[in-house]
């Protein structure tokens, strides 16, 4: 997709979410097993909330009501979008134990009754039958994996027209590229690039949006781990 609109505008933050999250900043300073390298109370307003909250300048995020956060580590973006949107239930998915642990104790932290960590690889939570198949009206990722692998494993958890948004660094025409060659495998494709600049130093930041574009194709999602190994798009 060629050249990016207009940057996307930051939301304020609201009272109310901030109320939410001053516990969270806190427990991130104080907590030692807190699995983040950006603690400090300061740059974590900046680095993991206002970062976070850039995603709501997409409308369709702002809007949705079932959100799944792929790759969540210690909540960012899921704790800020569920702590502005208090009527959508914003699910954390995240393949460590102890990261889960982390997210929960933050969640309680600040009273965000309407998030929880689901301790899960996200193919395994998107496989037929599963409670998080095709049950999302968004699903977030920020800065995780590649566009074509994220893009498979948001597939399966999206219901039709629901939308990923990745939060990724400067652009990469290679990994765009990639994406676009996999759409037809993929069920999802993608509708806006938009940057953003959040903080100081997030001025090679983007946002992709993407859409899903009809059924899961049948053979998703893989087998744990493929969408990373072999990417769809992939020449």
């Amino acid at each position: 997709m060629s050249g990016s609109a207009e940057p996307l505008p930051q939301p304020p933050l609201t009272d109310a979410a901030r109320a939410k999250l001053e516990p969270v900043i806190a427990l991130l300073a104080a907590d030692a097993t807190a699995p983040s390298t950006v603690i400090e109370p300061d740059r974590a307003w900046a680095v993991h909330v206002a970062d976070s909250l850039s995603g709501l300048g997409f409308a369709e995020l702002a809007a949705a009501r079932r959100i799944a956060d792929v790759g969540a580590g210690a909540g960012f973006p899921g704790l800020v979008l569920a702590a502005m949107l208090p009527a959508a239930q914003v699910d954390l998915i995240e393949s460590t134990a102890r990261k889960c642990e982390f997210i929960d104790r933050a969640a309680a932290a600040g009273g965000i009754t309407n998030a929880r960590s689901v301790n899960a690889r996200a193919e395994d939570w998107a496989v037929a039958g599963s409670p998080g198949r095709e049950a999302y009206d968004a699903v977030t990722a920020r800065a995780v994996g590649r566009l074509s692998t994220l893009a498979e494993l948001a597939s399966p958890l999206l219901r039709e027209g629901g939308i990923l948004v990745a939060w990724k660094g400067r652009r990469d025409p290679d990994e765009e590229a990639e994406l676009e060659r996999g759409v037809p495998r993929l069920a999802i494709e993608p509708a806006e690039i938009r940057s953003a600049d959040p903080y100081s130093a997030s001025r090679n930041r983007h946002l992709h949006l993407m859409r899903k574009s009809g059924p899961t194709p049948p053979d998703l999602p893989r087998r744990a781990g493929m969408a990373k190994k072999r990417p769809r798009g992939v020449i």
